[in-house]
């Protein structure tokens, strides 16, 4: 069962479909089984895909469109030339429960050690430029 898309969202997969690569190539033994279960597996993968179909008239890459969409469940959202883009919705997958989370260690203050009398500190030495005196 192809779902109905409306012209916004058929726009908004073309956009997306723009930036893609054709992952599927259809050559000149046409539609094969091997080729439909290809065209699954990218869609499971992928979700928008695109075929590029080699040595075919306008009217048989039409049919082709058809016949793939109706073997893969997918919709059909635009055929340029030899480009064929198909779109799959792929259902919700649940999402995995996360392990509890582990509180942190409480903060520990650093011990303060007792100052011992020592040799008076001197200041640092200056950075810089040295000045004749």
């Amino acid at each position: 069962m192809q779902k109905q898309l409306t012209p916004a969202e058929r726009q908004a997969l073309k956009g997306r479909a723009h930036r893609l690569r054709p992952v599927v190539l259809v050559g000149g033994g046409g539609l094969t089984p091997p080729v439909v279960a290809e065209v699954d597996r990218a869609l499971e993968a992928h979700e928008l895909i695109k075929i590029r179909v080699m040595g075919e008239d306008r009217d048989a890459r039409e049919r082709l469109l058809g016949e793939v969409c109706a073997a893969t469940d997918a919709t059909p959202i635009q055929h340029i030339g030899r480009i064929l883009v198909i779109y799959r919705e792929q259902p919700e997958k649940p999402v995995p429960k996360a392990p509890p989370a582990r509180r942190p260690a409480p903060r520990r203050k650093p011990e303060r050690r007792a100052r011992t009398p020592g040799p008076s500190r001197t200041p640092p030495p200056r950075r810089g430029k040295l000045r004749p005196r």
